[in-house]
């Protein structure tokens, strides 16, 4: 966040790692999306900031539930689980559980120089995921996942809430950092291997999704 409270977009978007690969998971095929970015602050605090429900409201979303080792939760309007490891302060695992089907998320927390790191991995069933690949790539899941780190920024920051409230995305700097994730994510997908053409207007209907307009129709 810079100084006059404004959200840095470029910084923020040029502040995260972002990758995609393909994997197996009880021998079945995967697609992992992956985020990372460093913090300024200390693992505790990052570790806590991630797993207190008290904090977890002010960046992400209500959660409630079990929040320990073989626990449920639930994201208030989103998906629920079951957290299936947990090794504090470094490292949990989760189910994420949303619209029928299953994923799996990984968070991990490591120290880096005076501040820490958090890494972010989201992964699906390949099989699972393929026509939705299809219209709209890894933007789909990783848009959502980037305005999470960006509320998580802006929280450790300064204690602020997260920007996701109603019509954020709306205003022009949040239109600009949902496009400019996008972009992000729509090169990923082509480095990773998709045809640039079916890279673009994925993304293109990703954005458009996330501003609440018509997207393009899929030839």
């Amino acid at each position: 966040m810079s100084e006059s409270g404004t959200v840095d977009v470029d910084g923020q978007i040029g502040a995260v790692s972002r990758g995609l690969r393909t994997g197996k998971r009880d021998g079945e095929q995967t697609l992992m999306t992956t985020l990372s970015q460093r913090y300024d602050t200390t693992v505790e605090d990052l570790w806590e900031a991630c797993t207190s429900a008290e904090r977890l409201r002010l960046w992400f979303a209500p959660v409630t539930g079990d929040l320990r080792l073989g626990g449920d939760y639930q994201v208030e309007g989103n998906a629920s689980g079951t957290i299936e490891a947990c090794t504090a302060p470094h490292s949990f695992g989760a189910t994420w559980e949303f619209n029928g089907e299953t994923s799996w998320i990984t968070v991990r927390v490591d120290p880096e120089g005076d501040g820490a790191r958090l890494t972010l991995k989201h992964t699906e069933h390949a099989d699972t995921e393929a026509d939705f690949w299809q219209r709209f790539g890894p933007g789909a899941t990783g848009v959502g996942w980037d305005l999470a780190f960006l509320g998580l920024a802006q929280h450790l920051h300064a204690g602020a809430e997260a920007l996701e409230e109603e019509g954020w995305e709306a205003t022009d700097e949040g239109r600009r950092f949902v496009t400019a994730s996008s972009e992000r994510w729509g090169e990923v997908s082509a480095e990773f291997g998709t045809p640039r053409a079916q890279a673009e207007a994925a993304r293109d209907r990703t954005t458009a999704f996330y501003l609440g307009q018509e997207p393009p129709a899929q030839e």
